[in-house]
């Protein structure tokens, strides 16, 4: 007879996780605006949310693309008018901006 335990993990509280917003910064992001919408995210900074600069996302074509982690919540062709209602939406008040949802990543049902 063993005497065999689980290993026991470390839970990881959610609060506790910053929320992270990336920016894509790569060529077609780039040239679709996305300086503009990282300055715009600077701009209207948030307590505990860090916002960065990304490379490529891998969904070229779509962007200017934001990512939020750790929701891994994806925004797609966004725009810098757009980003006050995303941070008051989404970074403030939880809730996902629906709208400008990436399609591929949160079909609409």
């Amino acid at each position: 007879m063993s005497n065999t335990t689980q290993p026991q993990f470390p839970t990881i509280d959610p609060v506790a996780v910053p929320k992270c917003v990336r920016v894509c910064q790569n060529r077609t992001c780039k040239k679709q605006g996305a300086a503009d919408v990282l300055a715009a995210f600077a701009a209207l900074p948030v307590p505990g949310v860090i916002v960065t600069p990304s490379s490529c996302l891998g969904q070229c074509g779509s962007g200017p693309m934001v990512l939020v982690l750790p929701e891994m919540v994806w925004y797609s062709r966004v725009q810098p008018s757009e980003v006050p209602l995303l941070v008051e939406q989404h970074l403030i008040g939880d809730q996902r901006v629906q709208q400008m949802l990436y399609y591929r990543f949160h079909p609409q049902v």
